[in-house]
C-alpha cells in the first residue's frame, strides 16, 4: 500500500487566522492556561484583579464577590468605575476596547502621570476581554458618582450597547459591577469550588492590607452566606496566623524599596517588597506574591530565598563553629523544614512566565531580593544572637535528621524496619500538598512514576498529595509480618499515611501502634489503570489496608478512583465512558456526527487536564467508597482467593470457575 499523497491538500489557502471572540473561545488555554476548571478559575481571577488594582491605588476599600447558584459570578468594587465612553485618541468606544479587544487597557504606562496604575496585578490588557469572550453572558455596570453606564455581551458579542442613566439620590456611588457566567462551550467545567473563591480572596486580603474582601455564596434563592477576609497588617498578621502559636522566633517584617533593570540596555523600574518570616517546628510554608498575584511556582523570589538563606546560614554556622569536623553543609531543604516565610513584592515592570502569572522571571528582582536578604540576615544574626542560635540549631537538627533518615532507608533494605513507622521520615517521590488541614487533604496512591507525573501536573496542589507505588506490593493476607515490614513500598506507604499499624499478636517495639487521630488525610484514593495489572495492584493495596489498617476501611477513609475505559472524540469535544453502557449511550447521542473511539490510555499517558477532569476534580471524578458493609465480604474474598484457606478456594473454583474459563491463560 502506497502512502497517501497529501501535497495538494495543503497550500496557501490552508492558513487561517482566528478572529474576534474565536481567539479565546476556540483556544482558551492560551490565555487561561487550561480549557478545564483551572482555566475557568483563572478567568474569575482576571476580573477580580482589576478591582484589586483599583482598591490598592486608594479607590475603594471593599470588594464583594457573589457566587450564584446558577454558577454565575459577580464582582462589585467601589473604585472609580471603568471609563466606558468614547476614546478620541483611539477613535473607538472604551467599552469596545476593554471588553472586545485583546491587549487594550490602562496599565501599559507605569509612571502614574496620567492617573493610571503604578503597580498593577492586571498587566497585559487581556483579562476583561478574554473573560467576556469566554462567557455565556456578561453584564457591566460602571458608576461614576453621577451616572451609571451599562453594556451587555453574550458569547463574545455585544448584545446591548452603552446605555447611560442618572443615579437616583439613594444610589450615589462609584465603582464597577460585572456579572457573568462562564460558558460550558468554552470550558469543560465551570463549577468552581467555593473553596477556590475563599482561598483566592483570602490571599488577596493577605497581600492588600486593610482592604476587605467579602464573599457571598447563594445557598437558597436570594439567601446568601457571607464571609469577610481582611488583614489590617498584611503578611505579618498572616505569618502569625499560620504559625498557630508554634513560632520559635518572633516574626520579622522587612521592607525593601529600590530601582534597577534586568539588563543594562533595558529601562529602569521600581521594586518594593515586604518580607516576613519566623522559625517554627511544625507549621512551615513558603509563599510568594507579586503585584498581588500568588506565585505558585515562585520564580525570582524563590531563587533569592534559596540562595540567601543557605549562604547566610552556612556562614553563620561556620563562623560559630557549629559544624562538626568534615560534616557536610546544609541544604535549603533543611532550612525550609523550619521556615515560615511570605514575600509580597511589587514592581512597575514584571516578566511573568505566562498569562496565568504563577511565576516571575525578572533577574533584577531575584538579585535585589537576594542581596537584601543576605544583608538583613547578617544584621539580624548580630542583633539577635539568641534567635540566631535557635535558627542555626534547628537547621542543623533538620540536616542531621535528614541524613539519618537516608541512612535508615538504606538499613531498611537490608535489615527490615527497625524504626517506628513515621511519616516525618522522608519518602522518595512523595509529592505533598500545601494544606495542613487533615479535613481536606487527599492522598492519591498511583501506579508508577509515569502516573505520578500526570497526576502531579493535573492535581489541585492545595489539598491533593501523591505517592507512587513501584510495581506490585506484597499480598499482605498471606505474608508474614517480618516479610511485610521488609517491603520498602509498604513502609513508605505507612509512613505517608502516618497513623501507625493495627498489629495483631505480641506487641513489637519497632512498630508504632495505630492512632486514628494521627491520620492526616480525609481521603486515601487508590488510582490505577483500568486493566488487569491495574486491578491486581488495586487488590493488593486493599489487602494492605485489610491486614494492617482495617479501621480505615470501616471509617470510610479509603476510596478507589474510577478511570474511564473509552475516549470518544468529536470535532468540538471529548467524552469519557466508564463502561460499555455509557459508551453505547454516548454513541447513540452522537448519531450523525463524526467521532473517533479508542480505549483510554494508561494513567501515565494521559494529559494532566484529562487527569483532573476524570480522576482528580472533586466535582467531576468518580470515587468508589469502600463501605463498612463491604468489609465482611472483602474479608471472605481475600481469605478465599489470596489467603491460606485452600479447601474453601477449591469450592469457590468449582462453583465459579466456568464463568472465567474464557479468560484463563492456557
Amino acid at each position: 500500500m502506497s502512502a497517501k499523497n497529501t501535497a495538494k491538500s495543503y497550500g496557501n489557502a490552508s492558513i487561517t487566522a482566528l478572529k474576534g471572540a474565536d481567539r479565546v473561545r476556540k483556544r482558551p488555554a492560551v490565555i487561561f492556561g487550561s480549557d478545564g476548571l483551572e482555566g475557568c478559575e483563572h478567568s474569575f481571577f482576571e476580573i477580580l484583579s482589576n478591582s484589586v488594582d483599583e482598591a490598592r491605588e486608594g479607590h475603594g476599600k471593599v470588594i464583594t464577590v457573589t457566587v450564584f447558584r446558577d454558577l454565575s459570578i459577580e464582582v462589585d468594587d467601589r473604585g472609580r468605575g471603568i471609563p466606558l465612553g468614547y476614546n478620541e485618541k483611539e477613535g473607538r468606544w472604551n467599552w469596545d476596547l476593554i471588553f472586545c479587544e485583546l491587549y487594550a487597557g490602562g496599565k501599559y504606562n507605569n509612571n502614574k502621570s496620567d492617573g493610571s496604575y503604578e503597580y498593577s496585578l492586571g498587566l497585559n490588557g487581556l483579562g476583561a476581554c478574554a473573560t467576556q469572550y469566554s462567557s455565556e453572558y456578561m453584564h457591566v455596570a460602571s458608576y461614576d458618582g453621577q451616572s451609571v453606564h451599562t453594556v451587555s455581551f453574550a458569547k463574545g458579542k455585544v448584545k446591548g450597547e452603552l446605555e447611560t442613566r442618572p443615579l437616583e439620590r439613594g444610589e450615589r456611588r462609584t465603582g464597577t459591577v460585572i456579572r457573568w457566567k462562564p460558558d460550558l462551550e468554552v470550558f469543560t467545567a465551570i463549577d468552581i469550588p467555593h473553596e477556590n473563591f475563599r482561598a483566592t480572596m483570602k490571599r488577596q486580603a493577605v497581600v492588600n492590607p486593610g482592604i476587605s474582601f467579602v464573599l457571598r455564596l447563594e445557598q437558597e434563592k436570594n439567601k446568601f452566606e457571607t464571609e469577610t477576609f481582611v488583614y489590617e497588617n498584611g503578611i505579618s498578621d498572616y505569618v502569625l496566623e499560620c504559625a498557630e502559636g508554634s513560632a520559635k522566633t518572633e516574626p520579622v517584617l522587612w521592607h525593601l524599596e529600590t530601582k534597577g533593570r534586568d539588563r543594562e540596555d533595558q529601562e529602569e523600574y521600581k521594586l518594593k517588597a515586604d518580607i516576613s518570616f519566623c522559625i517554627t517546628g511544625t507549621h512551615t510554608r513558603l509563599e510568594y506574591y507579586h503585584n498581588s498575584s500568588f506565585l505558585e511556582h515562585g520564580g525570582s523570589p524563590d531563587k533569592a530565598v534559596r540562595l540567601a538563606f543557605v549562604s547566610s546560614l552556612n556562614k553563620y554556622l561556620s563562623d560559630k563553629g557549629k559544624y562538626k569536623k568534615n560534616e557536610s553543609k546544609i541544604t535549603f531543604q533543611d532550612v525550609a523544614d523550619c521556615l515560615l516565610l511570605v514575600i509580597n513584592s511589587f514592581s512597575t515592570l514584571t516578566s511573568y512566565e505566562n498569562q496565568t502569572k504563577k511565576a516571575i522571571t525578572n533577574p533584577f528582582i531575584a538579585d535585589a531580593l537576594k542581596d537584601f536578604l543576605n544583608e538583613n540576615l547578617a544584621i539580624y544574626f548580630v542583633e539577635h544572637p539568641a534567635e540566631a542560635e535557635k535558627i542555626g540549631d534547628m537547621v542543623l537538627l533538620n540536616k542531621r535528621s535528614r541524613e539519618h533518615a537516608d541512612k535508615v532507608r538504606l538499613d531498611i533494605k537490608n535489615t527490615g524496619i527497625n524504626k517506628p513507622v513515621d511519616s516525618m521520615n522522608r519518602v522518595e517521590k512523595f509529592v505533598s500538598c500545601r494544606s495542613k488541614d487533615p479535613s481536606v487533604r487527599e492522598l492519591y496512591i498511583v501506579e508508577g512514576d509515569s502516573a505520578l507525573s500526570s497526576c502531579k501536573l493535573g492535581r489541585a496542589a492545595e489539598f491533593q498529595a501523591i505517592i507512587p507505588v513501584r510495581g506490585k506490593t506484597l499480598n499482605c493476607v498471606k505474608a508474614t509480618y517480618d516479610r511485610i515490614f521488609k517491603s520498602e513500598i509498604i513502609i513508605d506507604l505507612l509512613r505517608v499515611i502516618g497513623c501507625g499499624v493495627e498489629f495483631e499478636g505480641k506487641s513489637r517495639g519497632d512498630i508504632k501502634s495505630f492512632d486514628l487521630a494521627k491520620l492526616s488525610w480525609s481521603k486515601i484514593i487508590i488510582c490505577t489503570d483500568a486493566d488487569e495489572d491495574g486491578f491486581q495492584i488495586r487488590t493488593l493495596l486493599l489487602t494492605l489496608f485489610y491486614r494492617l489498617l482495617p479501621t480505615l476501611l470501616k471509617e470510610k477513609k479509603v476510596f478507589i478512583a474510577e478511570s474511564p475505559l473509552f475516549e470518544i472524540t468529536t470535532k468540538d469535544e471529548t467524552f469519557f465512558a466508564y463502561n460499555e453502557f455509557e459508551k453505547a449511550e454516548i454513541l447513540k447521542n452522537l448519531e450523525g456526527k463524526k467521532y473517533t473511539l479508542q480505549r483510554s490510555k494508561g494513567l501515565g499517558e494521559n494529559e494532566p487536564e484529562m487527569m483532573w477532569q476524570t480522576t482528580m476534580n472533586p466535582a467531576t471524578r468518580r470515587l468508589i467508597s469502600i463501605e463498612p458493609a463491604d468489609v465482611e465480604r472483602t474479608e471472605y474474598m481475600f481469605d478465599v482467593l489470596m489467603g491460606d484457606n485452600l479447601a474453601e478456594r477449591k469450592v469457590f473454583i468449582a462453583e465459579n470457575g466456568s464463568k472465567y474459563a474464557k479468560d484463563a491463560d492456557i
